[in-house]
């Protein structure tokens, strides 16, 4: 009995449910590679829909927090990153002014500027397995989230079941990219709206009854 036990075993051993884990979450962030630069190309094919998967739920639903801490961790040292850029030379590699960069002080602040930065690549590399994944989640995806609190992806359920053993399929994707904005329909301008409404009518009052005056008979008077 699995009492008390958090999360899915997908019949898989542990290992194989971590390297299955991990191989969705970097195959949902290489889709966000730009595929005209060759570091990223480690697909032959280019994604069908970027940012987005389609797998079983339970996958959706099992993967889906390691890719939302990946892309916590990443966002978290973008201003270690920032500060490093300012320290670092424009100076091509090898080349004399960055020899002299480098024995320089300006280089020991730089190193102690980037050491956050190189922790947190460190940790989503082992989270991840993959460097081409981890390059793209730092240089594109993060910086996407910066100022997002939370919930950097969503599940969606697909009413089409798997071929061959109807297993439940989902998407999974980064939110910000097809978002559904709701659009308020405008009420059609009528020219009886632009008139100014009329005064209701006074009611008239009705007039009070004059007392009737007697009339004397001639002969009397």
């Amino acid at each position: 009995m699995r009492h008390r036990r958090r999360g899915r075993k997908l019949g898989r051993n542990p290992n194989h449910q971590r390297a299955l884990l991990r191989n969705l979450a970097s195959a949902l962030i290489l889709t966000e590679r730009d595929t005209d630069d060759l570091r990223y190309l480690k697909l032959e094919s280019e994604p069908k829909v970027k940012g987005r998967i389609v797998t079983t739920i339970s996958k959706a639903k099992e993967v889906r927090p390691l890719v939302e801490k990946c892309v916590t961790i990443a966002k978290r040292s973008l201003p270690a990153a920032r500060a490093a850029a300012d320290l670092a030379p424009g100076a091509e590699r090898g080349s004399d002014a960055w020899k002299k960069w480098r024995s320089s002080d300006r280089w020991q602040k730089w190193n102690q500027a980037i050491a956050p930065t190189v922790t947190a690549r460190r940790r989503c590399l082992k989270l991840l397995g993959d460097k081409q994944a981890v390059s793209v989640l730092f240089e594109e995806i993060a910086p996407r989230f910066e100022e997002r609190p939370g919930g950097y992806t969503r599940v969606m359920r697909l009413a089409a079941p798997r071929l061959g053993d109807a297993g439940v399929r989902a998407i999974l994707e980064f939110v910000g990219v097809r978002d559904r904005v709701a659009v308020k329909s405008e009420r059609p301008a009528f020219d009886a709206d632009d008139a100014a409404p009329a005064a209701p009518a006074k009611k008239a009052k009705p007039a009070k009854d004059a007392p009737a005056q007697e009339s004397t008979p001639a002969g009397e008077a």
